[in-house]
């Protein structure tokens, strides 16, 4: 047995330990946002934080996870209200086929977090393993600085 907090709950589950994270995630727990990009950790569509630090799920055993605050994008809203990232996605029209929007949003929430006030050294930094095919990266560093309160 495997217990993991993940947005505020624990689940136990009946799961060997090497289990990449994000199966634990998407097929025991339900959470589907989270999703399989590379299987490498290279692409950061799987990114969750993991005591909000920015983690690729696809990579990391569940057992490493055990004891620690797992958040994945379904965990940053509350009651109903998108967090200030998810607002500034929406405001800067980033996605374009979303797939990797997910981890991207992860990446950014995690980099405002530890740096309120990115300049684009921070952004690059931060979101340089998060790849996105459609190439939306300016508007995703528009989005971070809305986020900030920069736009």
């Amino acid at each position: 047995m495997i217990t993991l907090k993940v947005n505020g709950q624990e689940h136990s589950l009946d799961i060997e330990g090497e289990m990449p994270l994000l199966w634990a995630l998407r097929n025991e727990i339900g959470l589907t946002g989270t999703k399989y990009g590379c299987g490498i950790a290279q692409c950061g569509a799987c990114t969750v934080l993991m005591a909000g630090k920015p983690v690729r799920a696809c990579s990391l055993p569940a057992s490493a996870a055990q004891g620690h605050e797992i958040t994945t994008i379904e965990g940053l809203s509350h009651d109903g209200n998108l967090n200030k990232v998810q607002e500034a996605w929406i405001a800067e029209d980033v996605p374009q086929c979303g797939y990797c929007q997910s981890g991207q949003i992860m990446s950014a929430t995690a980099l405002l977090q530890r740096t309120p006030n990115p300049d684009d050294s921070d952004i690059d930094a931060a979101m340089a393993g998060n790849i996105c095919r459609c190439g939306t990266y300016v508007r995703i560093r528009r989005a971070i600085r809305r986020a900030a309160g920069k736009a």
